[in-house]
């Protein structure tokens, strides 16, 4: 069977978004970001509040290319973009935004990375 991508228009939008903003910024972790999103949903990844506060530092910004789970509690201050977020982890997360929304902001990716 032929694989055919995610069939999701929102994604197919963002993937696109995050290859042409890798082009024209040179920034590849878009261009990273957005080959992980293109994987089968069953192979993308899903992290737990408990390994992010465990590898991270105050003030960082993280992106997970997948699903943030609520388990565990997250004691520092970190900005977390996602693909989506249990409803759970949405109310522990203090500053949480979609991929597309870091993408906007920070266009060169500097300064992020990448968890899971």
């Amino acid at each position: 069977m032929k694989r055919t991508g995610p069939t999701n228009e929102n994604l197919q939008h963002l993937i696109k978004e995050l290859k042409k903003a890798s082009i024209e910024n040179k920034a590849p972790i878009w261009k990273r970001i957005a080959l992980e999103l293109e994987r089968p949903s069953r192979q993308r990844r899903a992290v737990n509040l408990y390994h992010i506060d465990r590898n991270v530092e105050n003030g960082d910004v993280i992106v997970v290319p997948g699903k943030v789970l609520a388990t565990g509690e997250l004691k520092k201050h970190v900005k977390i973009a996602a693909w989506s977020f249990s409803e759970q982890a949405v109310v522990k997360i203090k500053d949480a935004i979609s991929i597309h929304e870091l993408l906007k902001e920070n266009p060169k990716g500097k300064n992020v990375r990448i968890i899971g």
